[in-house]
């Protein structure tokens, strides 16, 4: 992406124009991919809403067949569409809408972003444990992309149209449009030129604006939490431990991810890492897709300790199966719900042997653990406060969660882990 200061043209209505079109289209393609979904979601369990509730639902034994299924399903389509990927034109098309931005490239690779959505699609409607967030994000940076090379604009502010769409596919996915702008600065080029401004934020507040029509509640919808005098020196404590935790997650994602490569098939690679995840929700059913609803009742304390721990572990472990496996999809879900589970967890701990005017709301500390664990494991802090912070509208956390995320992102890049930034759907196979 250049650098250079934008000639006058590029802060002209019409490049606004095309933002603001860049932002509808990235809320269409996330709507869309919701419904999408929860069609395979129906065909497969013959339910609709929460993936968790479905699997409550269904026999142990017929969760295990789902997983399997949609594993196989998935490796298939990657398999095959690989192939008919190889065929279609290279040139200087990019896979990676990240590396696309920042080398100002419109060009997307059009076959194999529609192959990893439909794998993707395929994979988290059978209960993966990976975000259906990544997609949506791939489709509306490609939906941006296909507008650019459409729109009568300079080459210049074509770039900026592509870097709207990531921009609004995250405020769209997430409710969160000032994420989605954060994510632009600090994940995806790193930095919003003078002629970038006006038009990310035009882009990214129509998506928003869309999403509030549709649902105007934050993502988590969470009661109004009070702050106690021991929040501060607990966030500390969830920041020393998130940050851990997230650098043992990246390297364990790494570590899974070779070895699942030893299995040459895609196919059987993903079968199996379907097979064991739907194992594991045999007999916790709350390891199947992405966490959000069982963070949802988690922030509304409809979920008792000690199962929380119990859930952790085990969504830990399925995370880790469908990731490494090479299920495509966004870890961003996954990780908010690990720091969830861990800060309430760590809350629930303090309780046994803090006084009780000092014990802190195991809520408070579930939202500082989804920033903190965020931030150690994309080493973006500026993007995990306000992205938390947005989707939970507990903005009076806001200093235990920068103190936690601090910690955390300290603690994590201490160890020299590669985070897990860039293109969240994006596994080289």
């Amino acid at each position: 992406m250049a650098t250079d200061a934008a000639p006058a043209a590029a802060r002209t209505p019409v490049l606004w124009f095309f933002a603001l079109v860049a932002g509808v289209l990235a809320a269409v393609a996330t709507s869309g991919f919701r419904a999408l979904i929860a069609g395979v979601e129906w065909f497969s369990t013959g339910r609709t809403g929460s993936l968790v509730e479905a699997a409550r639902h269904l026999a142990p034994g017929h969760r295990v067949l789902i997983g399997a299924a949609g594993g196989l399903l998935a490796g298939l389509v990657l398999m095959w569409g690989r192939r008919w990927a190889a065929r279609g034109p290279q040139g200087t098309e990019h896979l990676d809408y990240i590396e696309a931005a920042r080398e100002g490239v419109v060009d997307l690779n059009n076959r194999t972003t529609v192959v990893r959505s439909l794998s993707a699609l395929l994979s988290v409607g059978t209960g993966a444990s990976i975000g259906r967030e990544g997609a949506m994000v791939q489709l509306s940076a490609w939906f941006g992309a296909l507008l650019a090379k459409v729109a009568p604009l300079s080459q210049e502010q074509r770039d900026v149209i592509l870097v709207c769409g990531i921009a609004a596919g995250i405020g769209s996915a997430y409710h969160a449009p000032v994420a989605g702008v954060v994510f632009v600065l600090e994940l995806a080029i790193g930095f919003l030129s003078a002629q970038m401004i006006a038009p990310v934020m035009i882009a990214s507040a129509t998506a928003g604006l869309l999403n509030y029509g549709i649902d105007p509640a934050p993502l988590y919808a969470t009661p109004v939490i009070q702050l106690v005098p021991a929040s501060l020196s607990m966030a500390l404590v969830v920041g020393v431990v998130c940050g851990g935790v997230g650098w043992a997650m990246l390297a364990l994602v790494d570590w899974f991810r070779a070895a699942f490569g030893r299995i040459g098939s895609l196919p059987l690679r993903l079968g199996l890492g379907g097979l064991l995840v739907g194992s594991l929700s045999a007999f916790v059913p709350e390891v199947w897709g992405n966490g959000y609803s069982t963070i949802s009742h988690l922030l509304q304390g409809q979920i008792l300790w000690p199962w929380v721990a119990v859930i952790l572990v085990t969504k830990f472990a399925a995370t880790l199966l469908s990731t490494g496996s090479g299920a495509i999809g966004g870890m961003f879900t996954p990780t908010l719900f690990v720091g969830a589970t861990t800060g309430f967890s760590l809350a629930e701990f303090a309780s046994y042997w803090l006084p009780p005017e000092w014990v802190t709301d195991p809520r408070t500390l579930a939202v500082v653990g989804m920033s903190a664990m965020l931030s150690a494991v994309t080493h973006a802090p500026l993007m995990a406060i306000v992205m938390v912070l947005e989707m939970t509208n507990q903005f009076q956390l806001t200093v235990p969660v920068m103190l936690a995320c601090g910690v955390a992102h300290a603690i994590s890049t201490g160890f020299g882990t590669k985070p897990m930034y860039g293109n969240p759907i994006e596994v080289r196979h």
